[in-house]
Protein backbone atom coordinates (compact mmCIF):
# COMPACT_ATOMS: atom_id res chain seq x y z
CA UNK A 1 0.00 0.00 0.00
CA UNK A 2 1.29 3.46 -0.88
CA UNK A 3 2.22 5.62 2.08
CA UNK A 4 -0.17 8.45 2.94
CA UNK A 5 1.56 11.72 2.19
CA UNK A 6 2.21 14.42 4.71
CA UNK A 7 -0.39 17.15 4.94
CA UNK A 8 0.07 20.03 2.49
CA UNK A 9 2.42 18.70 -0.15
CA UNK A 10 3.23 21.84 -2.10
CA UNK A 11 5.87 23.50 -4.25
CA UNK A 12 9.33 22.38 -3.18
CA UNK A 13 8.26 19.08 -1.63
CA UNK A 14 10.25 15.98 -2.54
CA UNK A 15 10.16 12.25 -1.96
CA UNK A 16 8.11 9.11 -2.37
CA UNK A 17 4.86 10.75 -1.27
CA UNK A 18 5.21 13.29 -4.11
CA UNK A 19 5.99 10.49 -6.56
CA UNK A 20 2.87 8.64 -5.42
CA UNK A 21 0.73 11.74 -5.94
CA UNK A 22 2.26 12.29 -9.40
CA UNK A 23 1.53 8.70 -10.41
CA UNK A 24 -2.07 8.92 -9.25
CA UNK A 25 -2.56 12.22 -11.06
CA UNK A 26 -1.10 10.76 -14.26
CA UNK A 27 -3.34 7.69 -14.03
CA UNK A 28 -6.34 10.02 -13.82
CA UNK A 29 -5.31 12.10 -16.81
CA UNK A 30 -3.44 14.90 -15.03
CA UNK A 31 0.26 14.38 -15.83
CA UNK A 32 2.72 16.59 -13.92
CA UNK A 33 4.38 17.98 -17.06
CA UNK A 34 8.16 17.99 -17.11
CA UNK A 35 8.57 17.67 -13.33
CA UNK A 36 11.02 14.97 -12.29
CA UNK A 37 9.63 11.96 -10.46
CA UNK A 38 9.30 12.81 -6.78
CA UNK A 39 9.80 16.58 -7.20
CA UNK A 40 6.81 18.89 -6.61
CA UNK A 41 7.33 21.69 -9.11
CA UNK A 42 5.08 23.89 -11.27
CA UNK A 43 3.91 21.00 -13.43
CA UNK A 44 2.76 19.02 -10.42
CA UNK A 45 1.00 22.05 -8.96
CA UNK A 46 -0.84 22.61 -12.25
CA UNK A 47 -1.87 18.94 -12.28
CA UNK A 48 -3.14 19.17 -8.69
CA UNK A 49 -5.09 22.32 -9.54
CA UNK A 50 -6.66 20.63 -12.58
CA UNK A 51 -7.68 17.65 -10.49
CA UNK A 52 -9.08 19.84 -7.72
CA UNK A 53 -11.14 21.83 -10.19
CA UNK A 54 -12.51 18.67 -11.83
CA UNK A 55 -13.47 17.18 -8.46
CA UNK A 56 -15.17 20.30 -7.08
CA UNK A 57 -12.53 20.95 -4.40
CA UNK A 58 -10.95 24.24 -3.43
CA UNK A 59 -8.26 24.97 -6.03
CA UNK A 60 -5.03 25.83 -4.23
CA UNK A 61 -2.46 23.54 -5.89
CA UNK A 62 -1.68 21.89 -2.54
CA UNK A 63 -2.17 18.20 -1.90
CA UNK A 64 -3.57 18.13 1.62
CA UNK A 65 -5.72 15.45 3.19
CA UNK A 66 -8.88 16.33 1.24
CA UNK A 67 -7.10 16.23 -2.12
CA UNK A 68 -5.21 13.06 -1.21
CA UNK A 69 -8.44 11.34 -0.18
CA UNK A 70 -10.06 12.43 -3.43
CA UNK A 71 -7.11 11.03 -5.40
CA UNK A 72 -7.47 7.67 -3.68
CA UNK A 73 -11.25 7.62 -4.20
CA UNK A 74 -10.91 8.56 -7.87
CA UNK A 75 -8.77 5.49 -8.49
CA UNK A 76 -11.51 3.08 -7.40
CA UNK A 77 -13.44 1.20 -10.10
CA UNK A 78 -16.59 -0.82 -9.48
CA UNK A 79 -15.56 -4.46 -9.08
CA UNK A 80 -12.08 -3.73 -7.72
CA UNK A 81 -13.14 -4.59 -4.17
CA UNK A 82 -16.13 -5.83 -2.17
CA UNK A 83 -18.45 -2.99 -1.17
CA UNK A 84 -20.58 -3.25 1.95
CA UNK A 85 -21.77 -1.27 4.97
CA UNK A 86 -19.00 -0.87 7.51
CA UNK A 87 -17.61 1.73 9.90
CA UNK A 88 -15.97 3.93 8.86
CA UNK A 89 -18.03 3.90 5.69
CA UNK A 90 -16.36 2.96 2.42
CA UNK A 91 -15.81 5.84 -0.01
CA UNK A 92 -14.80 6.01 -3.63
CA UNK A 93 -15.79 6.33 -7.25
CA UNK A 94 -16.71 2.64 -7.20
CA UNK A 95 -19.31 3.38 -4.52
CA UNK A 96 -20.63 6.29 -6.59
CA UNK A 97 -20.97 4.08 -9.66
CA UNK A 98 -22.81 1.48 -7.58
CA UNK A 99 -25.18 4.19 -6.33
CA UNK A 100 -25.74 5.53 -9.85
CA UNK A 101 -26.51 2.10 -11.26
CA UNK A 102 -28.88 1.18 -8.43
CA UNK A 103 -30.65 4.53 -8.62
CA UNK A 104 -31.01 4.36 -12.41
CA UNK A 105 -32.74 1.00 -11.96
CA UNK A 106 -35.21 2.43 -9.43
CA UNK A 107 -33.53 1.35 -6.20
CA UNK A 108 -33.17 4.36 -3.93
CA UNK A 109 -29.53 4.36 -2.80
CA UNK A 110 -29.75 7.95 -1.56
CA UNK A 111 -27.70 10.89 -2.76
CA UNK A 112 -24.94 9.90 -5.18
CA UNK A 113 -22.02 10.88 -2.98
CA UNK A 114 -19.60 7.96 -3.17
CA UNK A 115 -20.23 7.05 0.50
CA UNK A 116 -21.60 3.56 1.27
CA UNK A 117 -24.20 4.24 3.96
CA UNK A 118 -27.47 2.69 5.11
CA UNK A 119 -29.54 3.77 2.10
CA UNK A 120 -27.01 2.31 -0.31
CA UNK A 121 -26.92 -0.93 1.68
CA UNK A 122 -30.72 -1.17 1.65
CA UNK A 123 -30.94 -0.46 -2.07
CA UNK A 124 -28.28 -3.07 -2.81
CA UNK A 125 -30.20 -5.67 -0.81
CA UNK A 126 -33.40 -4.85 -2.71
CA UNK A 127 -31.60 -5.20 -6.03
CA UNK A 128 -30.19 -8.58 -4.98
CA UNK A 129 -33.64 -9.76 -3.93
CA UNK A 130 -35.17 -8.69 -7.24
CA UNK A 131 -32.31 -10.23 -9.22
CA UNK A 132 -32.60 -13.57 -7.42
CA UNK A 133 -29.18 -13.21 -5.81
CA UNK A 134 -28.25 -14.00 -2.20
CA UNK A 135 -29.28 -10.95 -0.15
CA UNK A 136 -26.12 -10.18 1.78
CA UNK A 137 -25.71 -6.43 1.13
CA UNK A 138 -22.30 -7.02 -0.41
CA UNK A 139 -21.42 -5.84 -3.91
CA UNK A 140 -19.23 -8.76 -4.88
CA UNK A 141 -18.51 -10.38 -8.23
CA UNK A 142 -21.94 -11.85 -8.99
CA UNK A 143 -23.82 -8.73 -7.92
CA UNK A 144 -21.57 -6.40 -9.90
CA UNK A 145 -21.84 -8.61 -12.98
CA UNK A 146 -25.63 -8.46 -12.76
CA UNK A 147 -25.56 -4.68 -12.37
CA UNK A 148 -23.28 -4.30 -15.37
CA UNK A 149 -25.77 -6.19 -17.54
CA UNK A 150 -28.07 -3.17 -17.20
CA UNK A 151 -25.44 -0.74 -18.47
CA UNK A 152 -27.54 0.97 -21.14
CA UNK A 153 -30.36 1.61 -18.70
CA UNK A 154 -27.85 3.03 -16.25
CA UNK A 155 -26.50 5.43 -18.86
CA UNK A 156 -29.86 6.84 -19.97
CA UNK A 157 -32.22 6.69 -16.99
CA UNK A 158 -32.97 9.50 -14.57
CA UNK A 159 -31.75 8.66 -11.09
CA UNK A 160 -34.48 7.81 -8.60
CA UNK A 161 -32.49 9.80 -6.03
CA UNK A 162 -33.05 12.97 -8.06
CA UNK A 163 -36.77 12.24 -8.38
CA UNK A 164 -36.96 11.58 -4.65
CA UNK A 165 -35.16 14.81 -3.79
CA UNK A 166 -37.58 16.89 -5.85
CA UNK A 167 -40.60 15.10 -4.42
CA UNK A 168 -39.38 15.69 -0.87
CA UNK A 169 -38.97 19.39 -1.65
CA UNK A 170 -42.46 19.54 -3.18
CA UNK A 171 -44.01 18.02 -0.05
CA UNK A 172 -42.16 20.28 2.41
CA UNK A 173 -43.92 23.21 4.17
CA UNK A 174 -43.83 26.45 2.19
CA UNK A 175 -42.88 28.74 5.08
CA UNK A 176 -39.77 29.16 7.23
CA UNK A 177 -41.94 28.77 10.35
CA UNK A 178 -41.21 25.40 11.94
CA UNK A 179 -38.40 24.50 9.54
CA UNK A 180 -35.18 23.13 11.02
CA UNK A 181 -32.29 25.29 9.85
CA UNK A 182 -28.62 24.62 10.57
CA UNK A 183 -26.19 27.54 10.37
CA UNK A 184 -22.43 27.06 10.29
CA UNK A 185 -19.14 28.93 10.27
CA UNK A 186 -15.54 27.82 10.66
CA UNK A 187 -14.53 30.27 13.39
CA UNK A 188 -14.52 34.04 13.84
CA UNK A 189 -17.94 34.69 12.32
CA UNK A 190 -20.09 34.11 15.39
CA UNK A 191 -21.50 37.64 15.21
CA UNK A 192 -22.76 37.14 11.65
CA UNK A 193 -24.25 33.72 12.37
CA UNK A 194 -25.78 35.06 15.58
CA UNK A 195 -27.57 37.85 13.71
CA UNK A 196 -28.89 35.33 11.18
CA UNK A 197 -30.01 32.98 13.94
CA UNK A 198 -31.98 35.68 15.76
CA UNK A 199 -33.81 36.73 12.61
CA UNK A 200 -34.66 33.15 11.68
CA UNK A 201 -35.93 32.40 15.20
CA UNK A 202 -38.16 35.50 14.99
CA UNK A 203 -39.65 33.92 11.85
CA UNK A 204 -40.43 30.70 13.71
CA UNK A 205 -37.50 28.58 12.47
CA UNK A 206 -35.87 25.97 14.69
CA UNK A 207 -32.19 26.85 14.46
CA UNK A 208 -28.98 25.05 15.39
CA UNK A 209 -25.55 26.62 14.98
CA UNK A 210 -22.23 24.93 14.26
CA UNK A 211 -18.82 26.51 14.78
CA UNK A 212 -16.26 23.79 14.07
CA UNK A 213 -13.49 24.35 11.47
CA UNK A 214 -13.91 20.78 10.17
CA UNK A 215 -16.69 20.59 7.58
CA UNK A 216 -17.23 16.87 8.18
CA UNK A 217 -17.95 17.51 11.85
CA UNK A 218 -20.39 20.29 10.97
CA UNK A 219 -22.11 17.96 8.52
CA UNK A 220 -22.41 15.28 11.18
CA UNK A 221 -23.91 17.78 13.63
CA UNK A 222 -26.41 19.08 11.06
CA UNK A 223 -27.42 15.50 10.20
CA UNK A 224 -27.90 14.70 13.88
CA UNK A 225 -30.11 17.78 14.20
CA UNK A 226 -32.21 16.44 11.29
CA UNK A 227 -32.02 19.86 9.65
CA UNK A 228 -34.16 20.64 6.62
CA UNK A 229 -31.48 22.95 5.22
CA UNK A 230 -27.93 24.05 6.04
CA UNK A 231 -26.48 27.50 5.37
CA UNK A 232 -22.77 28.12 5.92
CA UNK A 233 -21.05 31.49 6.05
CA UNK A 234 -17.36 31.66 5.21
CA UNK A 235 -14.69 34.27 4.50
CA UNK A 236 -13.91 33.97 0.80
CA UNK A 237 -10.41 33.88 -0.65
CA UNK A 238 -11.04 36.73 -3.12
CA UNK A 239 -13.17 39.89 -3.08
CA UNK A 240 -16.79 39.27 -3.95
CA UNK A 241 -19.63 36.91 -3.08
CA UNK A 242 -20.21 33.33 -4.21
CA UNK A 243 -22.38 30.43 -3.07
CA UNK A 244 -21.66 26.73 -3.51
CA UNK A 245 -23.90 23.65 -3.37
CA UNK A 246 -23.25 19.91 -3.63
CA UNK A 247 -22.44 18.54 -7.05
CA UNK A 248 -20.48 15.42 -7.84
CA UNK A 249 -20.57 12.10 -9.69
CA UNK A 250 -23.01 13.43 -12.33
CA UNK A 251 -25.45 14.41 -9.59
CA UNK A 252 -26.27 17.79 -8.11
CA UNK A 253 -28.55 18.71 -5.22
CA UNK A 254 -31.67 20.37 -6.69
CA UNK A 255 -32.51 22.05 -3.40
CA UNK A 256 -28.96 23.23 -2.79
CA UNK A 257 -28.61 24.56 -6.31
CA UNK A 258 -31.87 26.52 -6.16
CA UNK A 259 -31.00 28.10 -2.80
CA UNK A 260 -27.51 29.02 -4.02
CA UNK A 261 -29.00 30.73 -7.08
CA UNK A 262 -31.49 32.67 -4.95
CA UNK A 263 -28.78 33.81 -2.56
CA UNK A 264 -26.65 35.05 -5.44
CA UNK A 265 -29.57 37.10 -6.74
CA UNK A 266 -29.69 39.01 -3.46
CA UNK A 267 -26.41 39.00 -1.53
CA UNK A 268 -23.96 40.65 -3.97
CA UNK A 269 -26.32 43.56 -4.61
CA UNK A 270 -27.23 43.99 -0.97
CA UNK A 271 -23.56 44.07 0.04
CA UNK A 272 -22.27 46.01 -2.95
CA UNK A 273 -19.89 43.20 -3.90
CA UNK A 274 -19.03 41.58 -7.20
CA UNK A 275 -21.12 38.52 -8.07
CA UNK A 276 -18.84 35.47 -8.27
CA UNK A 277 -21.79 33.20 -9.03
CA UNK A 278 -23.15 29.94 -7.70
CA UNK A 279 -21.23 26.74 -8.33
CA UNK A 280 -21.46 23.03 -7.66
CA UNK A 281 -18.70 21.65 -5.45
CA UNK A 282 -17.85 18.45 -3.61
CA UNK A 283 -16.48 19.88 -0.38
CA UNK A 284 -16.85 17.49 2.59
CA UNK A 285 -19.55 19.59 4.23
CA UNK A 286 -21.67 19.77 1.08
CA UNK A 287 -21.07 16.14 0.23
CA UNK A 288 -21.79 14.70 3.67
CA UNK A 289 -24.89 16.64 4.70
CA UNK A 290 -28.13 14.76 4.08
CA UNK A 291 -30.15 17.92 3.48
CA UNK A 292 -29.84 20.72 0.88
CA UNK A 293 -26.77 22.71 1.89
CA UNK A 294 -25.01 25.84 0.70
CA UNK A 295 -21.88 27.74 1.68
CA UNK A 296 -21.84 31.51 1.14
CA UNK A 297 -18.34 32.95 0.74
CA UNK A 298 -17.98 36.68 1.26
CA UNK A 299 -14.90 38.88 1.11
CA UNK A 300 -13.67 41.27 2.57
CA UNK A 301 -13.92 40.30 6.24
CA UNK A 302 -15.08 43.77 7.26
CA UNK A 303 -18.29 43.28 5.29
CA UNK A 304 -18.98 39.99 7.06
CA UNK A 305 -18.77 41.62 10.48
CA UNK A 306 -20.02 45.16 9.93
CA UNK A 307 -22.96 44.24 7.68
CA UNK A 308 -24.16 41.13 9.50
CA UNK A 309 -27.72 42.49 9.72
CA UNK A 310 -27.84 42.98 5.93
CA UNK A 311 -26.48 39.46 5.37
CA UNK A 312 -29.05 38.02 7.77
CA UNK A 313 -31.96 39.74 6.02
CA UNK A 314 -30.76 38.67 2.57
CA UNK A 315 -30.38 35.03 3.67
CA UNK A 316 -33.79 34.92 5.36
CA UNK A 317 -35.47 36.49 2.34
CA UNK A 318 -33.78 33.92 0.09
CA UNK A 319 -34.83 31.06 2.37
CA UNK A 320 -38.41 32.35 2.38
CA UNK A 321 -38.48 32.31 -1.40
CA UNK A 322 -36.73 28.94 -1.49
CA UNK A 323 -39.30 27.15 0.68
CA UNK A 324 -42.04 28.49 -1.61
CA UNK A 325 -40.33 27.36 -4.81
CA UNK A 326 -42.06 25.18 -7.39
CA UNK A 327 -40.11 21.95 -7.97
CA UNK A 328 -40.58 20.46 -11.42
Amino acid sequence: MSPEPEINLALGAEGQAVADVQQRLSDLGFPPGVDDHGLFREGTRAAVEGFQYRRGLRVDGICGRQTWSALVEAGRTLGDRFLYRRSPMLRGDDVAELQQRLSALGFDSGRVDGIFGDLTSGALGEFQRNAGLPVDGIAGGATVSELLRFGTRHDNSELVSSVRDRERLRQSPTTVDGRRVSLGEEGGLGVTVGALRRLLVSQGALVTTHHHPDGSIQASEANAAEADVYVGIRLGSAPGCSTSYYSGYQYSSPGGRRLAELLQLVLPTALGLSDSGSKGMSLPLLRETRMPAVICEINPAAVLVERSAVIARAVVDSLSEWVGSTWD
